[in-house]
């Protein structure tokens, strides 16, 4: 069974792992979605956010992740996905995916939209909470991924804090990474 999780990941944060996790153990294959909201203005371009998730799922081998700017629906009806998987934090999310759910299944009730709910050490944790964080100068290396925390204090030109290992020395078998078009 294949399950879509839909997001925009600007950027990736320990949450949406958790939820990526467990659905890999759910699901035979999960597709992590990257797709744009026109509400939002992203820090990371698309290819950015697919090549961060790709190297915070590396060890997962059933992950695919693709991007797509459309109704999420009519992608998972391209893949022939069953399950759209959806993850919780707080009442005021459920709220807000239970609305998007019942539409969905206006227009697909073959598509069946499963919640999990985020593990409790991440129930407060958005994206635009890491990014909040980061632009004042605070640590987030405990809120997403430590190379996702370097391309963020990187966007906003700041040193990380003394707990983040120091991109500046690379070891010999890891690439320099390129500079982030951060917006």
């Amino acid at each position: 069974m294949i399950a879509i999780y839909p997001g925009s990941f600007d950027p990736i944060t320990l949450g949406h792992l958790d939820i990526i996790t467990r659905g890999s153990r759910l699901f035979e294959r999960v597709i992590v979605l990257v797709s744009s909201n026109p509400n939002k203005v992203p820090m990371f371009s698309t290819d950015e956010r697919i090549q961060q998730i790709e190297r915070s799922v590396a060890h997962l081998n059933n992950i695919e992740i693709d991007q797509y700017d459309g109704l999420t629906i009519n992608y998972a009806r391209q893949r022939h996905a069953q399950v759209l998987l959806r993850g919780l934090r707080v009442l005021s999310d459920f709220e807000k995916e239970l609305q998007m759910a019942h539409t969905n299944k206006t227009l697909a009730d073959d598509i069946e939209t499963l919640f999990l709910s985020t593990s409790t050490e991440y129930s407060f944790l958005s994206s635009s909470l890491v990014k909040e964080i980061a632009r004042f100068g605070g640590p987030i290396d405990h809120l997403v991924p430590h190379h996702v925390a370097r391309d963020i204090y990187q966007c906003y030109a700041q040193t990380p804090p003394a707990s983040m290992p120091s991109p500046a020395v690379p070891s010999p078998a890891v690439p320099v990474p390129k500079p982030m078009d951060c917006r």
